[in-house]
């Protein structure tokens, strides 16, 4: 669950505890008593939302219990449109902590294998709050399709039909990020990174 995935970096964990209201104590790294009972108070909201919706392949299981509570009950809704929609599609990515992140942007820079992925270190992105997640679009035989129609079918089917709510990086105009979908908090990465950091950063009630 959770508190193994993020058990190496536990100032992250409690900052991301702190935005869905479980933790109130010092962002102080230390894995106390505190941090303990947040993290079980996280992991039995996941799983009343997991009851509550449908359960999905492992590998998108696991990226949606990255994530914070509000994005993943966006993220099973959508997932779940998309999947009764007909289109053929996984989360293959959610929460990244900033180490995670900075080596996905060692890829393919300083003498590293492999094509460049990313342009943001860690603290650059939104997959760094908790609030983010990418989609993979997949054929019936297991093969992924990096790209194609069937991107623009998944927004059009999952992003909820009042709007407002999640945000789809296909819409942005100065860097269109097909596969990636957010939470529509209306701030810039820097203020969310300050508030994230801080523990000023609240997302109950979305």
């Amino acid at each position: 669950m959770s508190a193994p995935l993020f058990a190496g970096d536990v100032l992250f964990f409690q900052r991301l505890l702190r935005a869905d209201g479980f933790y109130k104590d010092d962002l102080d790294g230390d894995w106390g008593p505190k941090t303990e009972q947040a993290a079980r108070d996280f992991d039995a909201a996941a799983q009343q939302i997991r009851s509550q919706a449908r359960v999905f392949d492992t590998r998108s299981e696991g990226c949606i219990l990255t994530l914070s509570i509000a994005a993943q009950r966006h993220a099973r809704q959508f997932l779940g449109r998309v999947l009764d929609g007909g289109v053929l599609a996984r989360i293959i990515s959610g929460t990244r902590t900033y180490a995670e992140q900075d080596a996905l942007f060692r890829k393919g820079r300083f003498g590293n294998p492999g094509p460049k992925v990313t342009n943001a270190r860690g603290g650059q992105s939104n997959h760094n709050f908790g609030v983010a997640w990418d989609i993979g679009i997949f054929t019936a035989s297991g093969g992924y399709l990096g790209e194609g129609p069937g991107y623009d079918e998944a927004a059009a089917l999952g992003l909820p039909a009042d709007g407002g709510a999640v945000e789809w990086g296909g819409d942005w105009s100065s860097f269109v990020d097909r596969p990636h979908y957010q939470l529509a908090l209306g701030l810039s990465v820097t203020h969310l990174r300050q508030r994230f950091e801080e523990g000023s950063l609240d997302l109950t009630g979305l």
